[in-house]
């Protein structure tokens, strides 16, 4: 039976939010969240970019050893040959999405005459054809603005896709211009018609992107083909955001229709939800609104009578789920007294006591005075107090991070418009 796969897009897409970013060591602290989540693949970067090829050939690594024990890390390429290769002249990647926009729209007002219809399906072949030449071991097209695609044509683009090896097509709401009836009806023909598995890929400005993301999953499933749901941890991204990772899988598991159905991928573990929540508010700095669904303040918590006597008469009359299931304690420490800290400027003698309160002891002072320095370069990386998952990742993995911090200056490549 035909299931639904989260492919999380927050270190690619996410991280193209506006006064947002990540640094590579919160990406890679992110990729192994998703992984311990249960995520089955990670769009972690543009392996065209110079800046990126350190990073994301550590997390090739990562899932190489078996630190990412499921997740598969991907990246995003347009749709343009000279991208592909460079891609795999940085990095090792070997999966890969590469996008085109299929609007008249914008191949009217964007590529303003430089493509039609006709050559737009050119563009997206011959880059793919490169991607599965060079030794891809699998590729997503995707369609920007798909939404707004006469659909025929769209059936077209998929179709040459599918001919020319596509894994998966990629249907983009790229302004969050659907709606939850329109795009299930489209994505069923789609999927009929083509047979590819259907990456939802929504936005959230009409304020409808979980229900969109959903309705287009689920026909994907009906059609007969998997759906692999694109996300973004705690909603992050362009304009008003992408579909929020845990929303998606509370309404799968939980919701009336779709939880009789058990559509949503076994593999996914509900109790990482708060922990990659927090490090997500943490590493960008935006708070997790109080109604944020599963990990917001007020989502437990009842103060009208009616409701707070029947919650603590039996939960199930006000709250669907537990705080247990997503890995939410009763209590969380906060330190009132003497606080030690590790950084930029930090010593090992700071540096032992801070992991020593993490549990974390070096079988010598040498391995120590690694790590001390990696941490070091890790806050000078990040200019942002490193959290306890940072902390840990470094003392459990100094080569990997090692690697994750190095940035190789040069010639940016194959990124011009």
């Amino acid at each position: 039976m035909p299931r639904i796969y989260l492919l999380d897009v927050t270190n690619r897409d996410g991280v193209q939010t506006a006064r947002i970013g990540l640094a590579k060591l919160q990406k890679t602290v992110l990729n192994l969240l998703l992984d311990d989540f249960g995520v089955f693949q990670s769009e972690a970067g543009f392996p065209f970019m110079r800046h990126e090829a350190n990073y994301l050939n550590a997390n090739v690594e990562l899932a190489e050893r078996g630190i990412l024990s499921r997740l598969r890390v991907s990246g995003w390429c347009r749709a343009i040959v000279k991208d592909v290769e460079a891609a795999f002249r940085l990095t090792r990647v070997r999966h890969f999405n590469i996008s085109i926009s299929t609007s008249d729209q914008m191949i009217t007002h964007k590529f303003q005459g430089k493509l039609d219809r006709e050559s737009v399906i050119k563009e997206m072949t011959a880059a793919l054809d490169a991607a599965r030449e060079l030794g891809a071991e699998t590729v997503g097209v995707n369609s920007e603005d798909a939404s707004r695609t006469d659909l025929h044509y769209l059936i077209e683009f998929a179709t040459a896709a599918r001919e020319h090896g596509a894994d998966r097509f990629r249907y983009c709401d790229t302004l969050g211009y659907e709606s939850p009836t329109r795009i299930y009806e489209r994505t069923r023909t789609l999927a009929k018609e083509v047979g590819l598995p259907i990456e939802p890929h929504c936005h959230n400005d009409l304020g409808m992107v979980i229900a969109n993301s959903l309705m287009c999953a689920k026909a994907a499933v009906e059609a007969g083909v998997d759906a692999y749901l694109n996300t973004t941890v705690n909603g992050i991204g362009e304009r008003a955001g992408n579909a929020d990772l845990l929303s998606c899988c509370l309404a799968l598991k939980y919701s009336a229709e779709l939880a009789e159905q058990d559509l949503l991928d076994p593999q996914i573990n509900l109790t990482a939800a708060w922990r990659l929540a927090k490090y997500m508010e943490h590493a960008i700095g935006v708070p997790i609104p109080i109604n944020q669904p599963g990990v917001g303040a007020n989502i437990f918590a009842h103060e009208s009578g009616i409701h707070a006597d029947g919650a603590l008469k039996d939960r199930r009359n006000y709250e669907l789920y537990d705080a247990e299931d997503l890995g939410r304690a009763d209590f969380e420490q906060v330190h009132t007294g003497r606080v030690i800290t590790t950084g930029e400027y930090g010593g090992l003698k700071g540096f032992l006591k801070v992991y020593e309160d993490l549990g974390v002891t070096f079988p010598d002072r040498e391995e120590a005075q690694r790590v001390l320095g990696l941490v070091q370069y890790a806050n000078l990386h990040t200019q942002q107090p490193l959290h306890e998952e940072e902390l840990r990742f470094i003392a459990q993995h100094p080569d990997i991070a090692e690697q994750v911090l190095t940035v190789t200056p040069g010639a940016r490549e194959a990124v011009t418009a």
